[in-house]
């Protein structure tokens, strides 16, 4: 059975950046796709970023141009998130849909 962990979360000020990582346990040749969510405190879960197995990547709204998602290898996804905004603290989570997901790791950005 496959798990995804995730790392790279932390506290910076606004306009700063961070590397989330998202990394899949032996147990699976390759991942197909991967999508980011994050929840912050009082919200629900939503979309971030997607990228699927050809490379093709697709954004929420409210990351477009800030926040890149990436691939180095079959098993090691990443999300580069710059000039962050307050707006941007969440527990950010990996998944492959319809399988699993991360623990999360948390971001928080500072005014």
């Amino acid at each position: 059975q496959v798990q995804l962990v995730e790392s790279g979360g932390g506290l910076v000020q606004a306009g700063g950046s961070l590397r989330l990582s998202c990394v899949a346990s032996s147990g699976i040749f390759s991942i197909g796709g991967l999508d980011w969510y994050r929840q912050a405190p009082g919200k629900q879960r939503e979309f971030v970023a997607t990228i699927t197995s050809s490379g093709s990547t697709n954004y929420a709204d409210s990351v477009k141009g800030r926040f890149t998602i990436s691939r180095d290898g079959a098993k090691n996804i990443y999300l580069q998130m710059n000039s962050l905004k307050p707006e941007d603290t969440a527990v950010y989570y990996c998944t492959i849909p319809g399988l699993v997901w991360g623990q999360g790791t948390q971001v928080t950005v500072s005014s």
